[in-house]
C-alpha cells in the first residue's frame, strides 16, 4: 500500500471531513457575529461524494475519520453519511465534534450507524457566559448531550475548551473539579489566529502553561497519563483521585507540528494538508477519478510546509507562507 508521506517523513492516516460551513450557533473564535457567507446547497459535498471519497483514501492508508462543520449534526443525512463511512471495512475510527445542541435527539442513531466518539464544545460552565461566548447557545443543551453521550456508549467523550483571555480563564479549576466524578476528559486548546484579520486574536490568547500554574496555586496535583484513545496531539493528566482526565492542547505556544498525521477537507470539497496556510486543492472534480484524486492529494501533502508557524504570528514575525483567509467554520477546524 502506498502511504501518504509528506516529504518530512509524516505519514497520514487520519482525515477530519467538514460536512457543512452551516452551524447554529457563532462561538467567537470559530465565526464572527455577522458577515458569513454560507455555501449554497449545491456546493457543498453530498452524502455519496463523501462515501465514495473515503472508499478512495482508504487504499493509501486513511483508517480515522472525524466528521466536522460548522455544526455537523444539522446535516439531515448526518447518520447516513456515518453508516457509510461505517461499512468501509479500512476504516477503524469515526468521531465527530460537535456543539451537541442535537446530540441528545439523534445520539442512538449515530451510535448505531456507527460513530465511535464525540468531541464536544463547551468553552463555560455559567450560563450567560457560555450564552456569551457562543452567541445564544443554551448551556442545559450541552450538558444534556453529554449525559445522553454518556448513556449510549460513546468512549471516550471529550470536551473542548478553548481558552479565552479574559472570558473563561477564571473557570480553569471548574473545569479540572468536572473530571473529579466523570470519566471525561477534558481539552484545554489555545486560541488560534484562523483566519483572523489582524492582531486582535493576540488580547484573547493565553498559553496553556496557565492551567499548570492554576493547579499549582490551588494546590492540585496531577500526574501525566497515557495518550487517550483518539487522533489528537492532547498532553494528558489526571488530578489526583479523579476518574477523568484533563489534556492540554497548544498549536501556538508548543506546536505539534513535527507529529501531524491529519489531511482536512472541506465541506466544498477542498483537501488541506495543514489547517493554518491558505493552500487547498480543490478534489471534487476527480471524485470518480481515482488516479487524478489522489495526485492531487499527494500533491497537497508534498506541498505541506515543516510547521504553521503560529508562534511567530504571536511574536510578530514574518512568515514563510500565507495565512488562510477561511474561518474555523469554513475550514472544519
Amino acid at each position: 500500500m502506498q502511504l501518504l508521506t509528506d516529504r518530512f517523513g509524516r505519514v497520514h492516516d487520519y482525515i477530519r471531513i467538514s460536512v457543512t460551513d452551516r452551524c447554529n450557533l457563532r462561538c467567537v473564535y470559530c465565526m464572527p457575529d455577522e458577515g458569513m457567507t454560507f455555501l449554497p446547497h449545491e456546493q457543498v459535498l453530498s452524502k455519496d461524494e463523501i462515501i465514495d471519497f473515503m472508499k478512495i483514501m482508504v487504499g493509501f492508508g486513511i483508517k480515522k475519520v472525524r466528521i466536522t462543520g460548522g455544526e455537523p449534526l444539522l446535516r439531515t443525512d448526518i447518520v447516513d453519511i456515518i453508516a457509510g463511512i461505517s461499512t468501509i471495512p479500512e476504516i477503524e475510527d469515526i468521531a465527530v465534534t460537535t456543539n451537541a445542541m442535537y446530540l441528545v435527539k439523534k445520539a442512538e442513531a449515530l451510535k448505531a450507524a456507527g460513530l465511535t466518539r464525540v468531541n464536544i464544545s463547551l468553552d463555560s460552565l455559567h450560563e450567560d457566559r457560555f450564552k456569551t461566548i457562543t452567541r445564544g447557545g443554551k448551556l442545559q443543551k450541552v450538558l444534556d448531550g453529554i449525559a445522553k453521550a454518556e448513556e449510549v456508549g460513546f468512549f471516550p467523550i471529550k470536551l473542548n475548551v478553548v481558552l479565552i483571555k479574559g472570558q473563561n480563564d477564571d473557570e480553569i479549576l471548574d473545569f479540572l473539579q468536572f473530571t473529579k466524578d466523570k470519566d471525561i476528559n477534558i481539552r484545554f486548546i489555545e486560541y488560534m489566529p484562523i483566519g483572523h484579520a489582524g492582531d486582535g486574536w493576540k488580547k484573547q490568547y493565553l498559553s496553556l502553561q496557565t492551567i499548570f500554574d492554576a493547579c499549582d496555586e490551588a494546590g492540585l496535583s496531577y500526574q501525566p497519563v497515557d495518550s487517550i484513545r483518539g487522533n489528537g496531539p492532547s498532553e494528558n493528566y489526571r488530578l489526583e483521585g479523579a476518574k477523568g482526565t484533563f489534556g492540554l492542547i497548544h498549536p501556538v505556544s508548543s506546536h505539534f507540528c513535527a507529529s501531524c498525521n491529519r489531511l482536512r477537507l472541506t465541506a466544498d470539497g477542498y483537501i488541506k494538508a495543514c489547517l493554518y496556510w491558505d493552500e487547498e486543492m480543490n478534489i471534487r472534480p476527480f471524485i470518480n477519478d481515482p488516479e487524478k484524486l489522489m495526485a492531487l492529494v499527494q500533491k497537497s501533502i508534498d506541498n505541506k510546509p515543516e510547521s504553521h508557524e503560529m508562534a511567530i504570528a504571536l511574536q510578530d514575525e514574518m512568515q514563510s507562507h500565507k495565512p488562510t483567509t477561511r474561518r474555523m467554520s469554513q475550514i472544519g477546524g
